[in-house]
């Protein structure tokens, strides 16, 4: 399969928020994958879950790929992602990647100067773009800070690990000496 490249993926804003300090995450992708592809990967490195939303990449140059059934009116100027493979990327191309155009998560897309071999970077040669490196906190996709999160409740106390079963030190209800 040959080298492949390293895309550095620094997510800049989203839901209105600019970020600082950018969490960011390092890609490996075959040339031969697809622009779609590389968006699945993103999303997965990003804790996407819900992949309801459109997406598109905005290339240096302005073209956009995407989906173009995506959208509600023919886009002549929208390159299908699912067919278009990474192999037009070269060494230090930077590129845009949006998710959710509502929320606007913006990420700033790099390809790496050195060409990676994924045997030995990754132990594996994966069938799909593969996120391998990566730093820090990771944005809820709609931030919200806990599972009953409503947008609108203050959280509970903290119970500092009285709600979890005693199968830790210090987990568990505190017990009497």
């Amino acid at each position: 399969m040959g080298p492949w490249l390293a895309i550095r993926v620094d997510l800049i804003e989203g839901r209105g928020n600019h970020l600082w300090p950018r969490p960011g995450r390092i890609i490996a992708a075959s040339r031969q994958h697809t622009f779609s592809a590389l968006a699945d990967a993103i999303d997965d490195a990003f804790s996407r879950w819900d992949r309801s939303h459109l997406h598109e990449f905005t290339m240096a140059d302005g073209r956009r790929v995407g989906r173009p059934d995506w959208t509600d009116e023919p886009d002549d100027q929208l390159v299908d992602g699912r067919r278009t493979a990474l192999g037009c990327l070269g060494a230090g191309d930077q590129f845009v990647y949006e998710f959710d155009f509502g929320d606007r998560w913006t990420h700033l897309c790099t390809v790496g100067d050195q060409r990676i071999d994924p045997l030995e970077s990754l132990g594996i040669i994966p069938e799909r773009p593969l996120p391998y490196w990566g730093w820090g906190l990771i944005p809820d996709q709609y931030g919200r800070c806990r599972a009953d999160d409503d947008g609108e409740t203050l959280p509970p106390p903290d119970p500092k690990g009285a709600d979890l079963p005693p199968l830790r030190p210090f987990w568990g209800p505190a017990t009497p000496l």
